[in-house]
């Protein structure tokens, strides 16, 4: 596959985002890659967290529980398990806090943290949101075997010099911005060997870059294959508008039930948009962002993007029982 793939159609201009009140938390929904065996181990027998991980084993047909406790990091960094697992550890510690009175005032996720988010949108059911993500994995898992690609991270870059660099070093070959991380840090993917002499020629300038451990080219064209599967299965699926704004990695916008199939299938061949959705939920006045998931990455890129902004990343009993003893209107269990 090379780089003549036809360009997608122009997105409609963005909706605005409505003022948030100080104080009232963003959720932020962990992306693939933050996955790691025993994440959320100690929140499992939370209700909330228990009938995530129930609804979860029946759509994946397997018990969900023992995979994030047990299973080998080869297992688990698999796009067809590591998707899933941190799609209902995500689903289910956000659903936990809104429980115990935490409850978000918008809901933002990073590529795979994206799909997790509609469920508490309130866009999709909780079951056919692990469906959709089962389907997501599988599609993205295939296309990864099929047109090999690479991902790597580029510090103090900035989006005219990466655009550049992508554009000396396709070569012919797919090579793309792929993720906008924070001020700094790009993501570029792209066939293997073109990633390879763009990381040569950053590099060469004194700059630094780290190759990312991921299956594949994650949102570049060589998932164009993937994002059209998507499209045929989103074709069964309704959407329902959100009862909480749901900013899209897409187009750093609300997402609204019309489009969300539109988006959810270009999300996957389309940069992510994660340092200008950040900065738009602070321009309408967003200041505590609160991960739900595992790692703690999107805190840390928060910290980036937004200096000022209030940060916590839940992913264990311990964080969520501060959150909900700072936050909450109900007492733990």
């Amino acid at each position: 596959m090379t780089g003549g793939i036809a360009p997608l159609a122009p997105l409609a201009p963005l909706a605005p985002l409505a003022p948030l009140a100080p104080g009232e938390p963003v959720f932020l929904f962990s992306g693939q890659g933050s996955q790691k065996p025993g994440m959320g181990a100690d929140l499992l027998d939370m209700p909330e967290v228990a009938a995530a991980f129930s609804c979860a084993s029946e759509v994946f047909g397997l018990d969900m529980a023992d995979l994030v406790q047990n299973a080998e990091p080869e297992k688990l960094n698999d796009t067809r398990f590591a998707q899933p697992a941190l799609c209902v550890l995500s689903v289910g510690i956000a659903r936990a806090l809104m429980a115990h009175g935490v409850r978000p005032a918008a809901v933002l996720g990073f590529s795979l943290g994206q799909t997790s988010a509609l469920s508490l949108a309130g866009m999709l059911p909780d079951e056919e949101v692990f469906s959709l993500v089962k389907v997501r994995s599988e599609l993205m898992a295939k296309a990864a075997a099929a047109h090999p690609g690479a991902m790597s991270a580029l510090l103090k870059a900035d989006e005219g010099s990466v655009r550049a660099l992508c554009d000396e070093c396709a070569q012919g070959e797919v090579l793309v911005p792929a993720n906008y991380n924070c001020p700094g840090q790009i993501v570029i993917a792209g066939e293997a060997s073109a990633v390879a002499r763009a990381e040569e020629a950053w590099t060469a300038g004194g700059r630094r870059c780290s190759r990312l451990s991921t299956s594949g080219a994650f949102h570049s064209p060589l998932m164009v294959e993937a994002a059209a599967a998507l499209a045929s299965y989103l074709e069964g699926v309704s959407f329902c508008e959100p009862r909480i704004p749901l900013i899209c990695n897409v187009d750093a916008a609300p997402l609204s039930a019309d489009e969300a199939r539109e988006h959810l299938v270009r999300h996957l061949t389309s940069p992510v948009l994660f340092e200008q959705s950040v900065a738009a939920l602070g321009a309408a006045g967003a200041d505590l962002f609160v991960e739900v998931g595992f790692g703690g990455v999107l805190a840390n890129l928060v910290r980036r993007i937004d200096k000022t902004a209030e940060r916590a990343c839940v992913q264990d009993r311990a964080s969520f029982e501060a959150l909900v003893a700072a936050r909450g209107t109900a007492a733990c269990d």
